[in-house]
């Protein structure tokens, strides 16, 4: 394949994942052929829709196909049809998502939230609070709490039961991740807010030792703030567009992801980027995984109502950090700006639009910047 032909792997999910992928596949398609770059496609099964077809959550051969891609594109997984399935063995065996995680080794998580004028309304921010937040989590998504060992749920002499997780990072974990938060920094408005519970924990004592060296040694330009991740939390939600990159473990990061979404007015706003690391443009990166952050509400799949643009959203971070193309990223959020700015809504942003209605009026303003 030539060098502007990209892999890309379609995985739609469960609930409304399909639903979501599809209109982020339409935009993908659009802005690639009007750009000259050819997508090499490939569709196939995760999570629930890939156990109730194979009787697990990721087949073998959707992890080999992952490895060979470019980019992966997630719906989302999940919902309470496959909740009770018990599986032997850890997150990654239970969760089909978290298999193709540890597998592409993608330990940085890219979460941005921003503030949109146009939603103002539907976000609990007074106005003139939050319209011009612009927040990139960085979540660290293969190590922690999530797949440390030992863990386990085991009986007490005397009745009842003792659950425990060890919450375990090395050095050399760390230090890639607090690079990552750090380089995209550089890229932005210059500063890391380090999140964690060094006051309480070892494993966040740690945690904080090793930002702050790699800060101080090695992004001396960069602006470093050290929160206890309560207080960061109080912090973001009394002063949002204080912050620039929020870095976290990958329990924090997974909290604070979400609790970002506050900023853009709806979970349905928000995509997000897993990639091994931040590759540069002369390089051939190894696969990444896009998906939106939002679940796959179940309770109004097959509806076509479904909010697309955290999907859409994900597909533009693929063109800039899996495809390096950061001008047909700026043209498909903008698209998304004045989608918004035009009053095209989705149900969860208090409109009446359908997900195809949002997905063709971004892909007109996306034709227009041709």
């Amino acid at each position: 394949m030539n060098a502007s032909t990209f892999r890309v792997l379609a995985l739609g999910g469960d609930g409304i994942g399909p639903e979501v992928t599809d209109a982020a596949v339409t935009v993908l398609e659009q802005a690639a052929g009007a750009s000259g770059l050819r997508i090499d496609l490939e569709h196939d099964l995760l999570g629930g829709a890939a156990y109730d077809q194979h009787g697990v959550f990721c087949t073998d051969d959707t992890v080999d196909k992952a490895v060979r891609a470019n980019a992966v594109l997630v719906g989302a997984v999940g919902g309470p049809k496959w909740d009770q399935i018990k599986i032997d063995g850890g997150p990654q065996d239970k969760d089909g998502l978290m298999r193709l995680r540890q597998t592409l080794n993608v330990y940085a998580g890219l979460r941005p939230a921003r503030g949109y004028p146009a939603l103002v309304h539907a976000t609990p921010f007074r106005e003139g609070l939050a319209e011009q937040a612009d927040v990139m989590v960085v979540r660290e998504l293969c190590g922690g709490a999530f797949f440390a060992q030992p863990r386990g749920i085991e009986p007490v002499e005397g009745g009842g039961f003792r659950a425990f997780d060890t919450n375990l990072y090395t050095t050399p974990e760390i230090e890639r991740i607090a690079r990552v938060a750090f380089a995209l920094a550089q890229r932005r408005r210059g500063r890391v807010t380090s999140i964690d519970k060094a006051n309480v924990m070892e494993s966040y004592v740690l945690w904080r030792q090793v930002v702050e060296n790699i800060g101080h040694l090695e992004y001396p330009d960069v602006e470093l703030e050290l929160l206890y991740a309560d207080n960061a939390a109080y912090q973001l939600m009394q002063q949002p567009a204080h912050f620039d990159v929020i870095l976290g473990d990958n329990l924090f990061g997974d909290l604070f992801s979400d609790l970002a979404g506050t900023i853009a007015g709806s979970l349905g706003m928000l995509p997000s980027a897993s990639l091994p690391g931040l590759s540069q443009p002369d390089e051939a990166g190894a696969a990444a995984i896009y998906e939106p952050v939002h679940g796959s509400a179940p309770d109004i799949a097959g509806q076509g109502i479904a909010n697309p643009i955290g999907a859409i959203l994900s597909v533009a971070m693929m063109f800039e950090f899996s495809f390096h193309q950061p001008a047909i990223a700026r043209a498909i959020e903008q698209a998304v700006d004045r989608t918004l700015q035009h009053g095209v809504l989705t149900p969860d942003l208090g409109g009446q639009a359908t997900t195809d209605q949002v997905t063709e009026q971004v892909l007109a303003y996306l034709a227009q910047a041709d």
